[in-house]
């Protein structure tokens, strides 16, 4: 069986990172800021809790500098090379295109979630973890960085250049994650602290490091993945009409 146009695309996407330096400085990053949270920074044995809650809350923050360095040469290079030209020129349609750029992001999001394991697996023979609730904060942490990936891609196809991409990325995930912030530090009408907490990606990922797996934050990160790869499709589509 053939693979399908968007995982061929993926696939040279995937190549392509993995031969650049930056790639393994970013799994580097990710597994050492997540480790040193834990352990440094939060104390962990000395918490004395059969929790891993306090680990998957680091996901969140590494994702707001991790994910802007994935998806920023998505396509603002791409632009700024002129080789945009040449994707939009061959049989790929739009959705195909992004949704190929996607997959790849997703898949080192995978990856870097796996090189997290570690972490949690020398730690479970310690106390009397459950194993599902584990199992849910993975699963959270990878519709956030499904959600957050998406709207990376969605900065990079508004940005002349990986530079723009990246600080445009990181601030509005700064934003999207911490805004709920506002909420637990403020005074606000319940309407009011309810839209602010809606819009928010940790308020959503909070059930899931709980190992609550809740339809409604699933839904969210499903809608706001699809609505921000619908939009990177009209932005390039608008590209290739002017």
């Amino acid at each position: 069986m053939k693979p399908t146009k968007p995982l061929i695309l993926a696939k040279k996407e995937l190549y392509t990172m993995s031969n650049s330096p930056a790639f393994y400085g970013i799994c580097l990053f990710f597994v050492l800021f997540c480790s040193i949270w834990l352990y440094y920074l939060q104390r962990y044995f000395v918490m004395d809790m059969a929790s891993f809650r306090p680990y998957f809350a680091s996901f969140p923050l590494a994702f707001i500098l991790v994910v802007p360095m994935v998806t920023m040469k998505s396509w603002a290079e791409e632009r700024k090379l002129g080789s945009v030209e040449l994707l939009l020129t061959m049989p790929f349609s739009e959705w195909e295109l992004v949704l190929g750029k996607f997959i790849a992001s997703l898949g080192v999001v995978v990856l870097l979630l796996l090189l997290s394991l570690p972490v949690p697996l020398s730690i479970l023979p310690l106390g009397r973890f459950d194993p599902g609730v584990l199992a849910g904060e993975y699963a959270g942490a990878l519709f956030l960085g499904a959600s957050a990936s998406a709207l990376g891609l969605l900065l990079s196809s508004l940005s002349k250049n990986q530079a723009g991409a990246f600080l445009g990325s990181a601030a509005v995930l700064l934003f999207s994650m911490l805004i709920n912030q506002f909420t637990l530090t403020l005074t606000l009408p319940p309407v009011v602290a309810e839209g602010i907490n809606f819009l928010s990606l940790a308020f959503h990922f909070d059930s899931f490091s709980k190992g609550i797996i809740d339809s409604r934050d699933v839904a969210f990160f499903v809608i706001t993945t699809v609505l921000f790869l619908f939009l990177t499709t009209r932005v390039i589509l608008s590209g290739k009409r002017s």
